[in-house]
């Protein structure tokens, strides 16, 4: 989980890649370095920030066409000066940057060693260029043979740039399970993790597929696999702004993600609803969407809040299509031996789309005959590529490392899915599905109302924000927005928080409410609002302090709470479209308050790319 930038062209490489890294700072950021060819290949790093590693540059005479940077989320190693990429060869005439893990490291530090290797850092990526010098002595081969051979032998996930000293013009790529794009521009190239350093600069890419190597030099881009095999490369067209990887006049790219809701559910929807013709189209779900409909099961696969959005799709498609659906882990689906028949449907969720236990899930849901429907933001994603079909979000780039707009388009999409397939079955009628696409259709302008609640939720955090813990309680379709308002303030703030089904409050949690703690009620006019109710009473009979989200004009919970937070009235299912927003604010603004670094959190990234 770490940043790549690469550039080779005419252009002075240096700011190119530093203005890269503080693009993908938010995959990375307890270290950060760079390496450049200015007479011989030198590289430079520093623990912390990319602004610690350009104060040091800004100290030298640094002049290059070609150079790569790196931001470092720690996997083997502390975050340190040593152990931030990029990794030197032992004879320091190749360097590498890496993003993944390579899981036979250890034999091979050992083989290495016993052959006269000394190791610097505590990293599996020093390894690797080790391994590639020692091939490349050992056969008397070219750098890219050395390349192609070593990853033959490497068992892991990687995304690997490589510069050598005595190739001043070429930059060679591979990946495996993690991401790489490389942009084309005129007479020069660009690599990187994702698209958002390379936007400013052109709109034509390659993705890297698993397994195959690039090799740019003398302006020319070619590509082939770890068997040696030429491969062509598809260039695709950004559908992306530079705008929208800005911050845009908000002090953090969170508050910006969040307030660009209304625009980003709308965008889910563009071209797909449309109430007024009773019309629900998934361009992206055809060829298979037979096999949903007849599918005796669904399993649905995610991570984080993506996993959050997946228990709210379970009650869509349970409540609409009356189909049995299991929501998993990926992290933990694939090592549990799950019971796969040919048939089944798979449901992938993934922001990014780049999740690596999402993607090893789902490789061994379809390697056992599944259907695999990836819901993913990124265009060209791994996710996306490795399912047969499915749907896009359309939210725009999410900078912010605390999802937001993520999960709200998530639902989006799997409400229409679950909608669309229920149709499709006919186990919704004619009526309440029109019913159904209206209520769809006004939710962003709803979720622009629950936006101007922002000062209130302001000055509510303002009271909590020195808490120890938080408990957060809903239950039905607002269960799954209370573990994920509890995980927006863990994240972002480091207050410890559970989320839990109101109705089990009861079997332990109770026990921890005193006069400290304050209880997160998602207590909106549903078909479990009395039972809510009964669960604030029993709150407040231990003098537990009250935060209630309530719906527009409820007078019952307002004569209970200390402090209540109305939201507009919606059909119970959209709810946690509307509910989770003053989750996202109140969580927003006690890190704020706490002066946490609220787009960057300690100890996590963005795109979760190694397991």
């Amino acid at each position: 989980m770490c940043g790549i930038v690469a550039y080779v062209g005419e252009r002075e490489a240096l700011p190119v890649i530093i203005k890269g890294l503080k693009r993908l700072e938010y995959r990375g950021y307890d270290s950060a370095g760079v390496a450049l060819i200015n007479g011989e290949l030198q590289v430079f790093k520093k623990k912390g920030k990319v602004t610690d590693l350009e104060t040091q540059l800004n100290e030298q005479e640094l002049k290059s066409n070609i150079g790569m940077g790196h931001t470092r989320w720690a996997t083997h190693g502390e975050p340190n000066d040593t152990n931030a990429h990029p990794h030197y060869s032992l004879d320091k005439k190749l360097a590498i940057i890496h993003n993944g893990i390579i899981e036979n490291y250890a034999s091979l530090k050992q083989e290495l060693i016993s052959k006269g290797h000394e190791f610097i850092s505590e990293t599996d990526s020093e390894v690797l260029v080790h391994f590639i010098e020692d091939i490349k002595a050992n056969n008397n081969c070219t750098l890219v043979e050395a390349v192609r051979l070593a990853l033959t032998k490497i068992i892991g996930a990687y995304a690997i740039v490589i510069m050598s000293q005595d190739d001043t013009n070429t930059l060679i790529a591979a990946r495996k399970g993690s991401p790489l794009v490389i942009g084309l521009g005129k007479e020069e190239f660009f690599l990187a993790s994702d698209a958002t350093p390379i936007i400013e600069y052109t709109n034509e890419v390659v993705y890297l597929n698993d397994h195959e190597i690039a090799v740019i030099e003398n302006n020319g881009l070619k590509i082939k696999n770890t068997e040696d095999t030429p491969m062509t490369p598809y260039i695709q067209t950004l559908d992306m702004e530079l705008e929208a990887i800005e911050k845009g006049g908000y002090e953090h790219f969170m508050l910006k993600e969040i307030f660009e809701q209304p625009r980003s559910v709308l965008d889910c929807m563009r071209g797909r609803l449309s109430a007024t013709d009773a019309r629900l189209t998934l361009g992206g779900i055809r060829e298979y969407a037979g096999a949903l409909e007849n599918a005796e099961r669904l399993i649905i696969v995610a991570c984080g809040t993506s996993w959050h959005a997946g228990l709210v799709a379970e009650y869509f498609f349970e409540e609409f299509c009356r189909l049995p659906v299991e929501v998993e882990y990926a992290s933990e689906f694939r090592y549990r031996n799950p019971v796969i028949k040919e048939g089944d449907v798979v449901i992938a969720i993934s922001q990014s789309g780049e999740t690596a236990d999402t993607l090893a899930a789902i490789e061994l849901a379809r390697s056992r005959g599944a259907i695999i429907l990836g819901v993913c933001n990124v265009v060209g994603s791994s996710i996306a590529r490795a399912s047969h079909e499915g749907s896009y979000t359309h939210a725009g780039p999410e900078i912010g490392v605390a999802s937001t707009k993520a999960f709200t388009a998530q639902l989006t999409v799997l409400f229409m899915i679950a909608l669309r397939m229920a149709q499709r079955k006919g186990t919704i009628t004619e009526s309440k599905f029109r019913e159904m696409l209206v209520e769809m259709e006004n939710i962003p302008n709803k979720i622009e109302k629950a936006l101007k609640l922002n000062d209130q939720i302001e000055y509510i955090s303002d009271l909590f924000k020195d808490k120890s813990n938080f408990l957060y309680l809903g239950r039905g379709y607002n269960f799954p927005v209370a573990l994920e308002g509890a995980l927006k303030l863990k994240e972002i703030s480091y207050i410890h928080a559970e989320g839990y089904p109101a109705a089990e409050m009861k079997h332990g949690p109770i026990a921890l409410i005193d006069e400290e703690m304050p209880v997160v009620f998602i207590a909106t006019r549903d078909s479990s609002y009395e039972k809510v109710v009964s669960n604030i009473q029993e709150v407040k009979a231990r003098k537990g302090k009250v935060i209630a989200i309530v719906t527009e004009g409820d007078k019952l919970i307002n004569q209970m709470a200390e402090f209540v937070i109305e939201i507009p009235a919606t059909n119970e299912a959209l709810m946690p479209l509307l509910s989770v927003i003053p989750l996202q604010l109140l969580s927003y603004h006690i890190a704020v308050m706490r002066d946490c670094n609220v787009d960057q959190p300690r100890n996590l990234a963005k795109s979760v790319t190694v397991e």
